[in-house]
């Protein structure tokens, strides 16, 4: 259960993390955690509805190179602003994901193909453990969500799967969220977005009839290896996600408590 009574039109795979049980059974507030994708798509139908949930602060993890060729994001009110790039530019997967998303040519596809997108993918959310920019933006957004000044707060990257993904699975490991309803939320995505994903397949094979869409579905989907892959790093570097919360996300007893008393029940 969460408490996603909503829906935003140009945001399919936004919902509410309320509702889900944390440490000693109580419950993540409603309203105040909120995933997204990036907000440029939004409708103008959608701009009410993100006005009645209230963002004090939005939390982006795009690089600036994919907020300068993205439309704008569209917000209701004027919330804080908060950019963390998690990015890095070694890694294709991420030019390749906003030059899917954006409809541009896939000047990044070759590469990927030559190296499995979806072991691409693997390999990116082992570098969100380890990885310079990745350790500072996800500790720096989670000590954005235990301020009281900062909820509701709203998080999202690009397409609101992996960075945000990952982000979440930080969030609700740091809430006590055990791990089995984390991987549910997490593949929720899959389902959510199943329209717009076949929209995009379909507008890249009218481009490209020999479009292998084969090496473009693990980029726009989530998958539990991919999630493995991360859990899997955090073992091997940290030995527990709770000391990658304070070893490798230099989180505090004084972060984790604060936010659990923010966000929940």
């Amino acid at each position: 259960m969460t408490g996603q009574s909503w829906e935003l039109v140009g945001a399919p795979n936004a919902r509410d993390l309320g509702g889900l049980v944390g440490a000693d059974g109580r419950r993540v507030r409603v309203g105040q955690l909120i995933r997204t994708p990036a907000l440029g798509r939004l409708t103008d139908d959608d701009l009410p509805v993100l006005a009645k949930l209230g963002p004090a602060c939005v939390v982006d993890l795009r690089d600036g190179t994919e907020i300068a060729v993205a439309p704008e994001d569209r917000f209701a009110g004027e919330p804080r602003v908060v950019r963390l790039p998690v990015h890095d530019p070694e890694h294709p997967v991420f030019t390749y994901v906003s030059a899917v998303l954006l409809g541009h040519d896939l000047d990044a596809y070759a590469e990927l193909a030559r190296q499995g997108t979806a072991g691409a993918m693997a390999a990116i959310y082992r570098w969100f453990v380890t990885g310079e920019s990745a350790r500072v933006g996800f500790a720096e957004a989670v000590r954005l969500a235990a301020q009281p000044e900062n909820l509701p707060l709203v998080y999202h990257c690009s397409a609101g799967k992996d960075r945000t993904g990952w982000l979440t699975v930080i969030l609700l490991t740091a809430l006590g969220v055990d791990e089995a309803a984390i991987r549910a939320d997490y593949l929720r995505n899959n389902e959510l977005t199943e329209s717009l994903r076949a929209v995009i397949v379909e507008a890249m094979r009218r481009r490209n009839p020999e479009l292998d869409v084969d090496a473009v579905l693990p980029v726009l989907e989530v998958r539990a290896e991919y999630l493995d892959a991360g859990y899997a790093e955090v073992r091997r570097v940290h030995g527990s996600f709770d000391a990658y919360l304070r070893d490798g996300l230099g989180l505090t007893d004084s972060d984790l408590s604060a936010l659990r008393v923010q966000l929940l029940e």
